[in-house]
């Protein structure tokens, strides 16, 4: 007799029942940023009935989210999954707190805002890895369906460092709205644009009409330019359309199981199991459960219901629905160092609130409150720039980095990711030998890192008296890959994740050029009328002059960006594919992902316009696939 799993039990009981009350078409399991999106635009087909299943939250009145400036005060609260890593050998063993958001919208009501650009030759690079129209072409309609471009008042395209683009405004109408993130006239950007024009490396147009540049540029925020508050999946997407009867959000539920009928092959997912104050309850999908938990819990979630690499599932006593090895695998991140420098004291900055100066909070909480202006208006970030090591322009610097990858070049015969790896490393090796194409992302924030590892104690550190500028490099291609793989059939049990940053060797070279350089850029001009000259470093681990000293800091600095992606890769499966190009899990019918983790391939800056994009495009797909208009 053939043993039923626990899914076909459940689906048994299933049709014992009259649930007729409890079909939906589709299961969203997760509302956050993907979620989020992908339900709303189904719900615009008024057949249809969908339900959106959400661990947290709605907070969209909560304050913390609404002020940009609050960001940080949400990490570790009730918004918060607050997962922790592995040990990292590379960072002097320490453990690193991933943020991820636990709230209608997810991420997006805990991020920084900010809004960046693709490019074109990284999306392009998505159909190099065996995705077939997965293109720009193909994409770069989705990323604008997402967003309202913010206005430039007149007069302003100085202070603002954008009076060299050639298009000012992209003319574009999405839900999500987007700014100059805080006031216009700040110097900032205006000394960052004309430093890098004086280096030869400032954005020539709009980058989000020109994905071929590279450059510093002015970057956008999702921050709602008239009310100053924050514009994520849930006040942008949900509440103009929450009163659709086709509509069903239900928070405070977790998923603890997909559901499948085994009756025919290959199985089929047919519903949920979940809870929803302290009680368990089972729900029904007549056409398709969509997984958009995020890129560390959507591959907890299959691997719970049985899909995923036996040789973990088994010794968990959880039944294997699809051997699909991928599941967990290929994780991703953008690792950034940073470097904070003494600001002339007539530069508006942060500090006093990450000091927690009550005159200073009061202050700014009252010009928030009663105008909807200040320094609560964003959360610092107001530059950015896409950049090669410039150091490897030269010839001698062309040579080394050749060496470097040839020494680091994997093999066919390297294993069972053999074949993915190479296909990654080749498409990093391009990059990295193209004058034109970024390796690194920077950005300024104006104020001391509130987040950031203490170089000599590894802990959080203490906020100092004085106005500072951070400057940030953001590795855009890390050859590092990871994994995260749940260690209990119990949902409730955190998985384990273990990125391995810095496990190629080449992550570390590349990121230590970039910081480097970046000692140079504080001491430019006009960014350096801005800073103490000689510039007064945060940390005087931070006064490195050279590549060795530089490792050795970034050891001890470097952090997350919490861009976590590539758990349930879009891939093909003998490449540890988890999703074909219509998001479908391998194996299994009625089943896709959609969230951040099936990204094969990261953006080079900020992850969340990815990830809209990605939503509206699947949105399209799911409804291409039943013919729905």
């Amino acid at each position: 007799m053939t043993k039923l799993s626990s899914s076909s039990i459940i689906f048994n009981q299933l049709k014992s029942r009259n649930m007729a009350s409890e079909m939906y078409d589709f299961i969203v399991v997760g509302g956050g940023t993907a979620g989020t999106v992908v339900a709303t635009r189904l719900s615009e087909i008024p057949t249809l009935r969908i339900l959106v299943l959400e661990a947290g939250s709605d907070h969209s009145d909560d304050l913390r989210v609404k002020i940009p400036a609050f960001y940080a005060a949400l990490h570790g609260t009730e918004l918060d999954w607050c997962f922790k890593t592995e040990p990292q050998p590379s960072l002097n063993d320490r453990v690193v707190t991933l943020n991820q958001g636990k709230a209608l919208g997810g991420s997006s009501a805990i991020n920084n805002n900010v809004f960046a650009p693709p490019t074109k030759t990284l999306i392009d690079a998505w159909e190099a890895l065996a995705n077939n129209g997965w293109n720009w072409e193909a994409f770069k309609g989705y990323y604008a369906k997402v967003y309202t471009s913010p206005p430039i008042p007149d007069g302003l395209e100085k202070e603002l460092g954008v009076d060299k683009w050639l298009t000012k405004s992209s003319k574009t109408n999405g839900p999500l709205q987007l700014s100059f993130p805080g006031g216009h006239l700040h110097p900032i950007r205006r000394a960052w644009a004309e430093t890098f024009d004086e280096k030869g490396y400032l954005m020539a147009d709009n980058p989000w009409l020109d994905a071929t540049t590279i450059g510093a540029f002015s970057n956008f925020g999702s921050i709602d330019p008239v009310r100053n508050e924050r514009s994520y999946a849930a006040n942008a997407y949900y509440h103009p359309v929450k009163d659709r009867q086709n509509l069903e959000v239900i928070t405070n539920a977790v998923v603890e199981n997909i559901l499948f009928d085994h009756s025919s092959q290959p199985p089929r997912a047919i519903g949920v199991q979940y809870r929803h104050e302290a009680h368990t309850r089972t729900v029904s999908a007549g056409k398709e459960v969509i997984v958009a938990a995020g890129s560390l819990q959507s591959p907890k979630l299959l691997e719970v219901s049985g899909i995923g690499n036996s040789g973990i599932l088994l010794p968990l006593g959880i039944e294997i629905v699809k051997e699909l090895k991928g599941v967990g695998e290929n994780l991703q991140d953008h690792i950034l160092c940073d470097f904070a420098v003494e600001a002339v004291d007539e530069m508006e900055t942060l500090d006093g609130l990450a000091r927690q100066d009550p005159e200073a909070i009061e202050h700014a909480m009252n010009e928030f409150m009663v105008n909807h202006t200040g320094l609560l208006t964003s959360g610092g970030i107001k530059t950015y720039a896409y950049m090669p090591v410039v150091d490897h322009l030269s010839e001698g610097g062309v040579t080394a980095v050749k060496a470097l990858l040839e020494d680091n070049r994997p093999s066919l015969a390297s294993g069972a990711t053999a074949k993915r790896d190479l296909a990654y490393f080749e498409i990093a090796e391009k990059l990295l030998l193209d004058p034109t194409q970024p390796s690194a992302a920077y950005l300024t924030a104006i104020g001391q890192n509130p987040v950031a590892p203490d170089p000599v104690t590894g802990r959080m550190s203490k906020p100092l008296e004085g106005k500072y500028l951070t400057i940030v490099a953001i590795l855009a291609q890390p050859l590092s890959r990871g994994s995260v793989h749940t260690i209990s059939k119990d949902i409730s049990i955190p998985p384990t994740i273990d990125p391995k940053y810095f496990s190629n060797p080449v992550d570390i070279e590349i990121l230590a050029q970039h910081v480097l350089y970046l000692q140079g850029v504080i001491r430019s001009t006009p960014l350096g009328s801005l800073l103490k000259q000689p510039p007064k470093h945060f940390h005087p681990a931070a006064k490195f002059s050279n590549l060795e000293e530089a490792k050795k800091y970034i050891q001890s600095r470097a952090n997350t960006m919490w861009h976590l992606a590539g758990t349930c890769s879009m891939l093909p499966e003998e490449m540890g594919g988890v999703v074909d190009t219509e998001l479908k899990v391998y194996g299994v019918e009625n089943l896709r992902v959609v969230d951040s983790s099936v990204v094969p391939l990261l953006p080079p800056g900020n992850l969340q316009s990815t990830i809209y994009a990605l939503a509206e495009r699947a949105a399209d797909i799911i409804k291409a696939a039943y013919q729905l208009s």
